[in-house]
């Protein structure tokens, strides 16, 4: 059995004989994976109202659906492309989940209704799930530790530039074409993706670490990851802070846009705040393995908590959009630390099960964010303070989470005791 206890800063063993590509060239790609996932949410929301006007839907809330579907469901369908990584690899399990997600977005542009609409989109989160577990899984393949917060920082740092480009480019669809076109672009990109992937990415996984697709051996997998405690705190706190901004996203255009009177900037502003939030992960990637992960995101997630409690009290006194985008995007760059870091801290101790670990850690981050979110985009009530009500409430959440993970002890350097991890060696049938 090989051990999974060496230097957490190395890249696992083997990794780079089986991976020859470069890392900007990987770290590019993974984040190109990503950020498909990216723009099927962002590029919608300037289109929002159109759609539920033109599809017939009465009540406004109702059109949060068309992203709010798509996050539940992709969080769903996360439990399932990462233990099935673990026994075929990564390659073929991935170039599956993009083809899925052209044919998807092409029916989502045909759509006649909007209960199709929904149903296609559901169903495009489900295997668009792979596009978010599998980077992960592929990432632990090649890197431990502190090297693989840093390289996970630069990821999200290119990838956060779609989320800032994918409202403008829905907005300049709409300026030329029906809001249609803008599932035919992201089926263009996904078929523009699916060909670098095929062309240039090797198998990742160790032979050796191959697993079973045997129920029992999956769900024993991922009870393991549950049931680890440095990693446990991490990732479930990931979820709450991770709902809280869903929930923005998900009310973002009724709020900035209409309650606060941005028009037709809300892309504009919404993109400009991405990119700071992309500059945060460039800072975390050039800090994190000088002060370590979590030093860095334990200090974040306390900030984060008091922008929360200062932005709610200026909300109650009232605001006005220029008070609020500064420190709506103060808060997302807090959000940028904690994410690449816990990340990084959860997966830590799987280099056997990567990817089962890599998929319930999604399915609880994604499918608790993405429930919260839908929760806190309903309760709206044409005001910022639900919004950053739940900011604060997540915030202390998340941080008493990581205390129990870290046994009440914040801001240490060298990992705990235990949390490198000898796994049991796979069983492959």
């Amino acid at each position: 059995m090989r051990s999974a206890m060496h230097s957490p800063d190395a890249p696992s063993p083997h990794a780079e004989d089986r991976f020859p590509m470069g890392e900007v060239e990987f770290v590019a790609m993974m984040a190109s994976v990503q950020a498909l996932m990216a723009i099927s949410i962002d590029v919608m929301l300037p289109a929002l109202g159109i759609i539920s006007d033109d599809l017939g839907v009465r009540d406004p809330n109702q059109r949060q659906l068309v992203i709010g579907v798509f996050l539940i469901c992709s969080g769903l369908g996360s439990l399932f492309p990462g233990a099935i990584a673990d026994r075929f690899g990564r390659r073929p399990v991935l170039l599956t989940a993009i083809t899925a997600y052209v044919l998807l977005s092409i029916v989502c542009a045909i759509s006649g209704s909007f209960t199709l609409l929904l149903i296609a989109r559901g169903i495009a989160g489900v295997f668009t799930s792979a596009m978010l577990v599998l980077p992960m899984a592929i990432l632990r393949d090649r890197f431990e530790g502190d090297r693989m917060a840093r390289t996970q920082s630069m990821i999200a740092m290119t990838f956060m530039v779609a989320p800032m480009l994918a409202p403008m480019l829905g907005q300049t669809v709409l300026l030329f074409a029906g809001w249609r076109w803008i599932f035919g672009i992201t089926a263009t990109m996904g078929a523009l993706v699916f060909a670098w992937v095929w062309l240039r990415l090797p198998e990742t996984l160790d032979p050796e670490h191959r697993q079973s697709i045997a129920p029992k051996v999956i769900a024993g997998n991922m009870v393991m990851a549950l049931r680890e405690r440095a990693s446990l705190g991490y990732f479930v706190g990931a979820a709450f802070v991770q709902g809280a901004l869903f929930g923005y996203i998900n009310s973002a255009q009724q709020l900035v846009a209409e309650h606060f009177g941005a028009g037709e900037l809300f892309p504009l502003i919404f993109g400009c705040m991405a990119l700071v939030m992309a500059s945060t992960n460039f800072v975390n990637s050039r800090i994190v393995e000088r002060f370590g992960a979590r030093r860095v995101s334990h200090t974040a997630l306390i900030t984060y908590i008091a922008l929360a409690v200062l932005h709610l009290a200026l909300a109650w006194s009232g605001e006005d959009l220029w008070i609020f985008i500064p420190l709506m995007t103060l808060s997302m760059c807090m959000m940028s630390f904690i994410g690449a870091n816990f990340q990084s801290i959860s997966l830590q101790p799987f280099l056997r099960i990567g990817g089962a670990a890599a998929s319930i850690m999604s399915f609880v981050r994604t499918v608790g964010g993405s429930v919260l979110g839908a929760l806190i985009g309903q309760a709206y009530d044409g005001t910022a303070r639900p919004i950053l009500a739940t900011m604060a409430a997540c915030g202390a959440t998340a941080l008493i989470l990581v205390l129990y993970s870290e046994r009440g002890q914040l801001f240490r350097r060298v990992n705990p005791p235990g949390f490198y991890k000898n796994m049991p060696p796979p069983t492959v049938h």
